[in-house]
């Protein structure tokens, strides 16, 4: 039987397991991280770090001096089209999300036994030393393309276009330490028992 994991606070002064959660664009990491919150684990999600950076202390002002705007969606259009500009935005996010991730890190220390973290760009920013073990979330292509065209309302070479700007997903499941199959073939409860067995072999 699978076990449930307490948030609890730990009995022994010992770090938590640091489990990176990646995958593709729409490939389905927010449901898997989901799961894994339903199951008593803590989680992560380094979008909302993310989102809270965006607005936060001086990265408004350089990201509107690059962009002109601050309008996430506008400048979503912009970098996946310009790789130069995707490579200066990320050169001013990337450095205050992983300040942001550490913090959170230190604060758990004491209190958790595994922590779950969704970091989109796990691989690409090379941050694998950060975490213990790393889940890559995947589907086949086709529902990728389909999913990011209806979740952002993108036409299809747009979706195309912004799955070809990550490292392809053939690559991250080689470099991950286990994998979760997220098709649309598959019900939420087939998702759900593939965490649980995951969380038996973390443990």
């Amino acid at each position: 039987m699978s076990k449930r994991i307490s948030c609890k606070p730990k009995t022994e002064n010992r770090k938590p397991k640091i489990i990176g959660l990646t995958g593709g664009l729409a490939s389905g990491k927010t449901t898997v991280l989901n799961q894994f919150e339903k199951l008593g684990v803590k989680t992560i999600s380094c979008d909302e770090i993310a989102k809270k950076v965006f607005y936060g202390t001086n990265v408004p002002k350089k990201i509107k001096k690059l962009f002109g705007t601050l309008n996430r969606k506008k400048i979503a259009k912009i970098i996946f089209s310009d790789f130069a500009k995707r490579k200066q935005l990320e050169k001013i996010l990337h450095p205050e999300i992983i300040k942001e991730l550490k913090k959170q890190f230190s604060i758990l220390n004491s209190q958790f036994s595994i922590v779950v973290v969704d970091v989109p760009l796990l691989f690409e920013v090379h941050l694998e030393k950060m975490f213990d073990k790393i889940i890559v979330v995947y589907c086949k292509k086709n529902q990728q393309i389909s999913r990011l065209m209806k979740r952002d309302k993108l036409t299809k070479s747009e979706a195309i276009k912004r799955i070809a700007s990550q490292m392809p997903m053939g690559e991250k499941i080689k470099l991950a330490d286990f994998t979760i199959k997220n098709t649309e073939s598959l019900r939420r409860k087939k998702i759900n028992s593939q965490v649980k067995k995951m969380l038996d072999k973390i443990i």
